[in-house]
């Protein structure tokens, strides 16, 4: 590989830290304390979306009409991925100026505790429509905290992770990710054997009470962890940014839009296929569809995640980021018509591979190599909010709006695969054009200030305007 792109330069062969003890124990804090973060917010995320389908629907909106009832619901769903942006905007301000420790320590208890808070919450029969208003709150407040958790995570391991092998301890903490969706899942699926009447009434609260648990663990971690080398190295240049916002908008700005556009497949097609399906299968199977046999399709997706996650981001480190980003864009893309007809075939063994293998291997492909990817797109002085604002504009336009929209469409379609087919592909295709507009970030010097993706007014050409996005690229 022949890299002529000056702003996507080669870190020195070397990595001074790496035989240094003390840097070995902190890249072990680091990799525990965005690990635990990660399975918390996913974790109690994927719990809430697997509730949306089938919990919360009953208990917390009228049921005079069961779909708009269903439709109801999932926009309690998204509206935490409206709150996860402007999360993303605050905390991720104090990130790039107070640095990204403390940031995850506030992270984790807001997002932990309004999550512990949803398992108290009253229902729609005990107090009406303050039951989803209450909801609806606890939801605003959980993704306001995720808002800046998951960027942070990510920032602090591709600061912290070696140079050559970037890829693969990048990708590390997102395995907490498979966990938490697993634990999730699995936990779902048993306290779905319990009698209707009982899963209805304590039942479903027992997770979201027990998540208190992963706060307690994660905040202990994070107290004792080190700040980031690369935020130290500004604070000792004296480089730290007093606005990062003006920075990110002003020169930022085109790798926010392309780290969105990255972003629309996996993150999109990760809520179509961990909580639509759910929804689609029950619809089309009717009462044959059995729940808690359905949900071992994320169980298994997010088994297979805890493998592909790390040997993706590897496999990144040795072939670049944007080679193996776009295979899973292409596998979602070709996965799309063939897996949204065979969940209209009613059979829960086939909807269990079909949802395993898209999760599994469509959209763990490419969070493997976005690990490393998102950090390495932006400067040193604005990483931790360039990289918030691509993830959680993203999760709006991608996730949030995919639970919604696609309840709307099996709604009113009665049904109709071929729509959500066309959807999940149509992500495919936006991010599988998005990894045609970054430069590779392979092995790219974290320290520096200026981004990947840049807008540059000195090579815009004759009539070109000065806002023209300019991007280099690597030859192969």
């Amino acid at each position: 590989m022949a890299v002529t792109d000056t702003h996507t330069a080669v870190d020195a062969e070397r990595d001074p830290r790496g035989d240094d003890p003390e840097y070995a124990a902190n890249l072990r804090r680091a990799t525990l304390a965005s690990s635990i973060g990660s399975a918390l917010e996913y974790f109690d995320f994927a719990l809430y979306g697997l509730s949306t389908a089938l919990i919360f629907n009953v208990l917390f909106f009228d049921q005079s009409n069961p779909a708009m009832a269903t439709v109801l619901a999932f926009a309690t769903f998204g509206v935490g991925f409206v709150a996860r942006p402007f999360g993303g905007l605050f905390f991720g301000t104090l990130g790039d100026k107070l640095g990204r420790k403390w940031v995850l320590v506030v992270t984790i208890l807001l997002m932990g505790g309004a999550s512990t808070a949803i398992g108290l919450l009253p229902t729609y029969a005990q107090i009406g429509i303050w039951a989803p208003i209450l909801l609806v709150l606890m939801r605003l407040l959980q993704g306001f905290g995720a808002g800046a958790e998951q960027a942070g995570a990510t920032v602090l391991m591709a600061e912290y992770a070696p140079v050559k092998r970037r890829g693969f301890f990048s990708a590390l903490p997102f395995v907490g990710i498979q966990a938490g969706t697993l634990l999730a899942a699995v936990v779902f699926s048993l306290i779905s054997l319990l009698p209707e009447d009982q899963l209805l009434t304590w039942g479903w609260r027992v997770p979201f009470l027990a998540s208190f648990v992963l706060i307690l663990v994660a905040l202990f971690i994070r107290m004792r962890l080190r700040e980031t080398p690369t935020f130290i190295e500004l604070e000792k240049h004296e480089q730290i940014t007093d606005r990062p916002i003006r920075e990110i908008f002003g020169h930022g700005l085109p790798g926010v839009i392309v780290g969105i556009g990255l972003r629309m497949a996996e993150n999109g097609g990760s809520y179509m296929l961990n909580t639509l399906a759910l929804t689609f299968f029950v619809a089309t199977a009717g009462a044959s569809a059995d729940k808690s046999l359905l949900t071992w399709g994320v169980t298994l997706g997010s088994l297979i995640g805890i493998f592909s996650v790390p040997l993706t981001g590897a496999l990144s480190d040795r072939w670049g980021r944007r080679r193996v980003y776009r295979l899973g864009a292409l596998f979602l893309l070709l996965y799309s018509f063939p897996a949204w007809w065979a969940l209209t075939l009613g059979d829960h063994v086939i909807a269990i591979i079909v949802i395993a293998l898209g999760i599994g291997f469509g959209v763990n492909v490419m969070l493997g190599a976005q690990c490393a990817m998102l950090p390495e797109m932006f400067g040193n002085r604005h990483r931790y909010l360039g990289v918030a604002m691509a993830r959680e504009i993203s999760a709006v336009l991608a996730g949030g709006l995919a639970g919604v929209l696609g309840a709307y469409l099996i709604a009113v379609s009665d049904g109709n695969w071929v729509l959500l087919a066309v959807y999940m592909a149509v992500l495919a295709l936006i991010t599988t054009a998005a990894t045609y507009l970054v430069p590779e970030t392979l092995r790219r010097d974290l320290t520096r200030t200026d981004d990947a993706v840049k807008v540059s007014r000195e090579e815009a050409g004759p009539g070109v305007s000065s806002t023209t996005v300019t991007i280099r690229t690597v030859e192969w």
